[in-house]
């Protein structure tokens, strides 16, 4: 499946990322307020402007909204690549590089590898200027096969 909700015109992928946002909008996602901005087989990309409850008690993003952000970037990319199946992280690792305080955090996804049963990810969380802050790996099952 050639799958690109950032530009694709096709009605499934349309569809697709109508029902992702609205699910989006009722979970721990929308309470963050990120935002899904590119979804493309293989690749996806979540924002999130920064607010001051997304920090931690010494006035930078907190891990956790970055473990949150990485893992989500990382599931999408994972359920975008098996849309007729559910995945589930088994696996996530992550590295924190350089703090943040304000602006926007762009979190970026690729697969690494796949098979029928798992599939295997990276990403990497930057802010607008493309300084590296935090970045991760990770497993996802696919339920269902």
């Amino acid at each position: 499946m050639n799958l690109n909700l950032e530009a694709d015109s096709s009605e499934e992928g349309k569809k697709l990322l109508e029902q992702w946002s609205a699910a989006a909008e009722q979970s721990f996602w929308g309470f963050l307020g990120a935002e899904m901005k590119v979804i493309r087989e293989g690749y996806a990309e979540v924002y999130l402007d920064i607010k001051p409850h997304h920090m931690n008690l010494i006035g930078i993003l907190h891990g956790g909204v970055y473990a949150t952000l990485i893992d989500s970037a990382m599931g999408l990319v994972a359920m975008a690549a098996h849309p007729d199946r559910a995945v589930v992280t088994t696996n996530l690792n992550l590295n924190y590089v350089s703090p943040i305080k304000e602006g926007r955090l762009i979190v970026s996804a690729e697969i690494v590898h796949q098979s029928r049963k798992m599939v295997s990810t990276q990403s990497y969380a930057r802010t607008e200027s493309g300084e590296l802050c935090a970045f991760g790996t990770g497993t996802f099952r696919v339920l269902g096969s």
